[in-house]
């Protein structure tokens, strides 16, 4: 049973509807595309959460545009997503993880202003294991609108990260929290199944200026840069800046390990390795969102060398190495790169 009143709590379709009040350049168009990825989110994870029940685990047999295996999830994930996001006619088109191109929304208009890149279900192999995961989105502004291209160009998509107007994640766990920004701040909101609604729950958040973790697959320390491998050594070091060593926390799950990294400090890093020289995660869809939410709560997210919300993609589906946490161990790791190549 809840142990709130309901007359005390904030919902998330009452907090946006309250910040397009204060802010005077917020816009309801805004407002319906993330009441429909609030929606699409809530629908996923009743999936997630059925799915044991309802024949949703597994592979499909398939494999995605990214080389990996598609779990039934992913699939249910990704057709929600498209569906919701299509209805709101606020959004000219999408691009999705699991799909090679981007792709128009349903009731696209001329006058739609907006287009959404995701990763419906982030942390595929962790789906049959009963272990935390998630959804990341990027909302950005139609720039083929000004120039009269219809339908949306993919140009629309190839913006830099810091042009994103609203960025978020969900973490499907022990709750289902709904974590998102629209430059000014970051809130999350968990979902009272009581009411079916998001509950704000963890207001202005902030992420601590260092941490005691960090987080990365080790199993790849030998394919790293010499300034990488000695970050991490350093980790586990103590010395003049650490009074002891840092921990090591991974979960292998990229909105987990980063919900984590958010909430109590740290450091996640999928550098360029020996095997993937351009890096592993998407810029587009996994990095440069979680780069914008990071940066509001204080911050920093790098692929080693250079900001991330200022890289611009040449593809959709374009990879990057990827940084990111409390802003003294970002910069701790981006000294090493710099000094030992």
């Amino acid at each position: 049973m809840a142990n709130y009143t309901l007359s005390s709590t904030i919902t998330l379709p009452e907090f946006i509807r309250a910040q397009q009040v204060l802010h005077p350049n917020a816009s309801s168009d805004l407002t319906n595309v993330l009441l429909s990825i609030a929606l699409a989110t809530k629908v996923v994870a009743r999936g997630v959460n059925m799915a044991g029940l309802a024949s949703m685990l597994g592979m499909t047999g398939e494999t995605n545009v990214q080389g990996e295996a598609v779990q039934k999830l992913d699939v249910f994930a990704d057709q929600v997503f498209g569906a919701m996001l299509g209805k709101s006619g606020e959004v000219i088109s999408m691009v999705s993880e699991e799909r090679e191109q981007l792709f128009a929304a349903q009731n696209t208009t001329r006058e739609s202003k907006y287009v959404v890149a995701f990763d419906p279900l982030d942390g595929s192999s962790n789906i049959d294991v009963n272990v935390a995961i998630g959804t990341i989105w990027g909302v950005s502004r139609r720039e083929s609108r000004r120039a009269k291209v219809d339908p949306a160009h993919p140009r629309d998509f190839l913006q830099p990260g810091e042009r994103q107007v609203a960025a978020g994640y969900t973490i499907y766990g022990s709750s289902t929290m709904f974590v998102f920004s629209t430059g000014d701040g970051v809130n999350g909101f968990i979902l009272d199944p009581e009411i079916g609604e998001f509950v704000l729950t963890h207001p202005k958040m902030r992420i601590p200026e260092s941490g005691a973790t960090y987080s990365c697959n080790e199993g790849n320390y030998h394919s790293w840069s010499n300034g990488v491998k000695r970050f991490v050594d350093g980790c586990k070091q103590n010395g003049a800046s650490r009074p002891k060593p840092l921990s090591l926390r991974y979960v292998g799950s990229l909105v987990a390990d980063f919900h984590r990294t958010m909430l109590k400090g740290g450091i996640f890093l999928y550098p360029a390795d020996k095997r993937n020289p351009g890096g592993k995660l998407r810029l587009l869809y996994e990095c440069a969102p979680l780069a914008f939410i990071v940066e509001q709560a204080g911050g920093r997210a790098s692929d080693g060398t250079s900001r991330i919300l200022g890289i611009t993609p040449k593809d959709i589906h374009d990879r990057s190495p990827f940084i990111i946490g409390s802003p003294r161990l970002v910069e701790e790791c981006e000294r090493e790169v710099a000094e030992h190549q």
